[in-house]
């Protein structure tokens, strides 16, 4: 390749050391400059495909993909699960009565309890979910109606909210600042569920619900503080603010007896506030920590299900249930992830012979071929 001196201004008709005879009236060029960035000169690489290319790369990614995919489905397979539904739609369902006369203007809670019966015994720590569906989390005004500067504790935002968490700013009757405010928060879901054991003997235990250790480390040391100091009363602290308007009680007694997991601290509201991507979710509510010895965490058999029925769900046809589920190093049980892997593995095997019998067929056929001279 020779190289050449290039002038934009030679192209245009215009030499160099020429003058120009049309003074301050002669148009101006508006071609671009001489560079190998605005001239498209630039170095560039364009990969060349052949079969020597193309074939062994969907082999090696069809042999890759398969292996890893089997190896997710089967580890999600391996997940223990159980789900049950409490919504209380059907007329038999022991929540029937509570869905049908619970409001969110109800004061009085409304308790049922549901059956079900576990097959196999769940190992290692267990972690309780709620569910929630036809629920839409991801909407845009539900999604920015909150105060981050309050919920970090600063004294300005709880007196004085912003104005994005409108209609949940403040009280409609005190007129006092809801803390928290915001749509999110006056949603929180406040069921509260309890496990019990029914024993071969016919005795009931209790089964030990962890309430803390459920929300993120950066949410409830970073993002979620309480007002004021901590040597301060928390009910003094959070004075001159009215609760959420769908609450039964103010933030500040979410958990009374525990001064680390009570106000804006408290781990069943922080997970509440970390919004869902899809309206059919589930959130971590409570930990059954596996026992120290070789028992099951939960025994195959018999188990009762107290629900303290505070959440409605009817109006928006909704439905609430609580899954059992048990985690793996993958985390929870989802078999999509192994099934895409299994799939694009061998989409990628089947093109890929495919391809070499093709590449064979007509790559003898032009080998064979007299060419003339």
């Amino acid at each position: 390749m020779m190289a050449s001196s290039y002038n934009a201004k030679e192209e245009d008709g215009h030499h160099s050391g020429s003058s120009t005879h049309g003074g301050t009236g002669a148009p101006k060029n508006k071609k671009p400059d001489n560079t190998a960035f605005k001239q498209q000169r630039l170095p560039a690489w364009q990969p060349i495909l052949t079969a020597g290319t193309v074939l062994p790369a969907f082999f090696v990614i069809g042999l890759m993909f398969i292996p890893i995919g089997i190896g997710l489905y089967v580890t999600s397979n391996n997940i223990k699960e159980y789900e049950v539904d409490y919504t209380g739609v059907e007329p038999n369902s022991p929540c029937y009565d509570c869905a049908n006369n619970f409001t969110w203007n109800s004061t009085t809670p409304c308790v049922c309890t549901v059956t079900f019966t576990l097959t196999q015994p769940f190992e290692s720590n267990v972690y309780m979910y709620y569910g929630l569906s036809n629920f839409y989390q991801n909407h845009r005004r539900y999604v920015k109606s909150r105060d981050d500067s309050q919920l970090n504790g600063v004294q300005s935002s709880l007196t004085n909210p912003s104005k994005e968490c409108e209609p949940y700013r403040t009280n409609p009757e005190t007129k006092q600042p809801i803390a928290p405010c915001g749509a999110i928060a006056n949603s929180l879901f406040n069921d509260t569920l309890e496990l019990y054991y029914s024993q071969p003997d016919g005795n009931t235990s209790k089964v030990t619900l962890v309430k803390t250790g459920i929300a993120w480390y950066t949410d409830k040391h970073v993002k979620f503080r309480n007002p004021g100091n901590d040597k301060d009363n928390l009910t003094e602290r959070f004075k001159g603010t009215a609760k959420p308007v769908n609450w039964l009680k103010p933030v500040y007694e979410l958990d009374p007896s525990d001064s680390e997991n009570n106000g804006f601290i408290n781990e069943d509201f922080i997970v509440w506030m970390r919004t869902a991507a899809l309206p059919t979710f589930r959130k971590l509510y409570r930990i059954i920590q596996k026992k120290p010895d070789s028992t099951p965490t939960l025994a195959s058999g018999k188990y009762v299900l107290k629900i303290t029925y505070n959440y409605p769900v009817r109006s928006f046809d909704g439905r609430k249930r609580m899954i059992l589920s048990t985690i793996s190093w993958m985390g929870g049980k989802n078999p999509f992830l192994g099934i895409a892997y299994i799939t694009v593995g061998s989409i990628c095997f089947f093109l890929g012979v495919v391809l070499l019998i093709i590449h064979h067929k007509y790559d003898t056929r032009s080998n064979s071929a007299d060419i003339p001279n």
